[in-house]
């Protein structure tokens, strides 16, 4: 990328940053006072997740 191309790419996204910043703060206030949280069910579909990528990678080789 020429210099000029690397100097509107960054200023792209420091504004993007800056409208979405409010959008991200609000979401951050929602998750903090979340009565519950699901752990567990993250925590099973990461690992369903990391079985399909291994099955994938093993299915190559």
């Amino acid at each position: 990328m020429e210099t000029w191309q690397q100097i509107l790419a960054a200023i792209l996204l420091l504004a993007m940053l800056f409208f979405i910043w409010p959008g991200v703060k609000a979401s951050i206030e929602r998750s903090k006072q979340a009565e519950e949280t699901h752990w567990g069910t993250f925590a099973l579909i990461a690992l369903a997740l990391a079985a399909f990528v291994a099955l994938l990678i093993s299915s190559v080789q």
